[in-house]
């Protein structure tokens, strides 16, 4: 997907003319198998429009098993079993609100206005964090300066997402640090943050619409 595609009205970030050249580059020389399709590559982005966002939530990078991942961080595509992390994720928002969810297809949350968005796009089949180094990054460095220009509500799980915390601009914003939801650090601070219901809250005290966290 070239600049010109749609993508959701995020064209105008330079990411699209100066990094991604160079990407699609690299991606030309790859002889293993790419996550997600390109089709999908820029799905959060397409669903969930600048001017739409209130939320955003970062991932590391896509699933590297094949036919999970769709474009969407920790989204899996429906009828997909749920990764651990995952099943974590909603583990946590049943205690938070008490709801139940099934389906890992999270563009319900995306049509809302919760950018998903993975620091990495892309990645090698079965070999996860494989294109953490190819310059992805830059994107979420310039959406995160971008969205942080008006009130916004930044969910960062994890160390690799709390290192971005620098492109965040100052402001009247939400910004829930907390261990990443894997089983390997979800017990050291995941479980018991409640983040949903505080994005809720804050959502309510600016007279905003809350997320219905049980969409699909």
């Amino acid at each position: 997907m070239r600049q010109g595609a749609p993508l959701g009205g995020w064209g105008f970030l330079p990411f699209f003319s100066q990094t991604l050249p160079r990407i699609d580059a690299a991606l030309r020389t790859e002889i293993a198998p790419i996550l997600p399709p390109a089709k999908e590559r820029f799905a959060a982005l397409t669903l969930t429009p600048p001017g739409a966002t209130r939320v955003v939530i970062l991932g590391q990078d896509p699933y590297p098993t094949p036919g999970h991942a769709h474009g969407l961080a920790f989204s899996v595509t429906p009828g997909t079993p749920l990764p651990r992390s995952l099943v974590n994720i909603f583990k946590e928002l049943q205690d938070d609100l008490g709801f139940s969810r099934q389906s890992g297809d999270l563009r319900g949350w995306a049509r809302q206005g919760v950018l998903l968005l993975n620091t990495a796009l892309t990645v090698r089949a079965r070999e996860a964090n494989s294109h953490r180094d190819l310059g992805w990054q830059t994107l979420a460095h310039q959406v995160l300066d971008h969205v942080s220009q008006r009130p916004t509500a930044f969910v960062l799980w994890g160390r690799q997402a709390q290192a971005l915390a620098p492109h965040i601009r100052s402001g009247d914003h939400l910004i829930i640090e907390t261990a990443h939801p894997s089983p390997l650090s979800a017990r050291r601070g995941f479980f018991g943050s409640r983040p949903f219901s505080r994005i809720n809250s804050w959502l309510a005290d600016r007279d905003e619409p809350p997320i219905d966290w049980t969409a699909e």
